[in-house]
């Protein structure tokens, strides 16, 4: 598969071509680990050039743009931490802040595993390093016991239950799209997260579900993670309503970090698009805390 015409990309460490997203910005350096299947216009004021940081992404292999791998069984956490590293160093970034939300913490912890000189911080929102489908169900009451085998049947089950969802979702767009002209008209300044909802809708909706049931069921297998190496300051935020990661799983990872801020707020898994300007704040300060490991040119500009 060649790259599509107009896309921006790179080849991660096993050939499979990567598209990528870079917002053009200047200022600290930033790597977004995206929740798996999400686009960066999830992050509405990152994807802003004046935010004051320079932020890089990517689209998850199979997904959008991104090739398939050659070998359909490359799509672990291990796997996409290869291509952030790919993300990162066609950047020219040599030290960066990682945003991961959702399954991003994971990449986002295993890349820093495996390089933590390369990392000056990451903001964590709504998953941990490690272990991921024992953190789900957590405001239901659900017992430990069976966080794994109900997460991986609720994995399975998205092959025939993503479809019609996406179905619904790809419905969306179009009042958010006519919302959004009528503030535009109104002359008041729309919400962040009008728009990009609208985008997360479209992204999702266009997903190929047995491709991405796979890959959920792929990450799911990453073992427990060891954070010793995590000696960087971490922010980890939490939705008190989430499903998908229960605070207090990831209060308790706050607290095994040498140098970690926890943060809950009044949502559920979609903080981004919840509070994107709390979020933002969190990042500018997680970047002023980090300031001393960021050098001065590591953003590749």
């Amino acid at each position: 598969m060649s790259a599509p015409t107009g896309a921006s990309g790179v080849l991660s460490s096993d050939g499979t071509w990567i598209r990528t997203w870079d917002n053009e910005g200047t200022g600290v350096p930033v790597v977004l680990s995206n929740g798996l299947g999400a686009p960066p216009s999830a992050w509405p004021l990152l994807a802003d050039p004046a935010c004051g940081l320079r932020a890089v992404s990517w689209y998850h292999r199979g997904l959008d743009a991104s090739q398939l791998p050659a070998d359909l069984d490359r799509i672990t956490i291990e796997d996409h931490a290869d291509d952030l590293a790919a993300v990162m160093d066609g950047a020219g970034m040599e030290r960066a802040l990682l945003v991961g939300w959702s399954l991003g913490v994971n990449i986002a912890f295993e890349f820093a595993r495996r390089h933590p000189e390369r990392v000056a911080g990451i903001l964590a929102v709504g998953g941990r390093a490690g272990d991921p489908f024992h953190i789900l169900f957590g405001p239901t009451g659900v017992l430990r016991a069976l966080r794994e085998p109900l997460g991986r049947a609720g994995a399975w089950a998205l092959r025939w239950f993503g479809p019609p969802v996406a179905a619904a979702a790809g419905m969306l767009p179009p009042f958010l799209d006519t919302a959004q002209a009528l503030v535009d008209l109104s002359g008041l300044r729309p919400p962040p997260t009008l728009q990009a909802t609208s985008a997360v809708a479209r992204e999702f909706a266009a997903h190929p579900w047995v491709w991405y049931s796979r890959m959920v069921l792929a990450a799911g297998d990453q073992e427990p993670m060891d954070t010793g190496f995590a000696t960087f300051p971490v922010t980890v935020v939490a939705g008190v309503l989430d499903n998908l990661a229960a605070a207090d799983d990831l209060h308790r990872t706050a607290r095994d970090l040498p140098d970690a801020r926890f943060v809950a707020l009044p949502g559920g898994h979609f903080l981004p698009l919840q509070y994107p300007e709390r979020l933002h704040r969190e990042l500018l300060d997680l970047a002023a805390r980090a300031a001393p490991r960021v050098g001065a040119h590591s953003d590749g500009r």
